[in-house]
């Protein structure tokens, strides 16, 4: 068997951890509740705007109406319909926060401690935060109108962009990832 040269070993290993770090940026998980069929149900609308307080989310740039948006138009390429009276509540929320970006420091590239006399300083790595990011969590709970149940949950976790219009893609796509789990498919 033949093994790589050992100066080869931790740029790749610096690849491998660095490709899986990028992989966290986004996660989806979808949970159904046991022996429900949700393609019986053909109807759904969203839980009482008042209650949520949708008027407090009308120019915070949190993305609450491109979530919105973006479940209905999921939900109706499913066929399910709009109405007053729905089989299903579709209960949204998104959270957002702000994270920072950090590396770790290396005294190969961030300056060795020069040598001055005998040999009594101390280096340590430190994490350097080298910029800020938002994160977004959407969470979609589908909910039987008539038990008042949850019958399916859906989540997903993504960076957003500053950008409003490419935030509003991003939600698009977290939400279709969401989608691509739901047991009834597109027509």
């Amino acid at each position: 068997m033949r093994t790589l040269p050992k100066f080869l070993k931790m740029p790749l290993m610096t690849l491998a951890l660095g490709m899986s770090a990028c992989s966290a940026e986004q996660l989806t998980q979808t949970d159904q509740k046991t022996g429900v069929n949700l393609a019986s149900y053909k109807t759904y609308n969203f839980m009482d705007e008042t209650a949520r307080n949708d008027s407090a989310f009308q120019h915070s740039g949190s993305g609450i109406f491109d979530l919105k948006r973006a479940v209905a138009h999921e939900l109706e390429s499913r066929g399910f319909r709009r109405a007053a009276q729905p089989d299903l509540w579709v209960n949204i929320g998104i959270v957002t926060q702000q994270k920072d970006q950090t590396r770790e420091t290396d005294f190969r590239t961030d300056g060795a401690p020069q040598y001055i006399g005998q040999r009594n300083y101390h280096w340590q790595a430190q994490e350097v935060v080298t910029g800020q990011y938002q994160e977004g969590t959407a969470t979609i709970e589908l909910v039987d109108a008539a038990r008042k149940e949850q019958v399916w949950q859906g989540t997903t976790t993504r960076v957003l962009s500053r950008n409003t219009s490419k935030s509003a893609r991003q939600i698009d796509e977290g939400v279709a990832e969401v989608f691509r789990k739901f047991p009834v498919p597109t027509r």
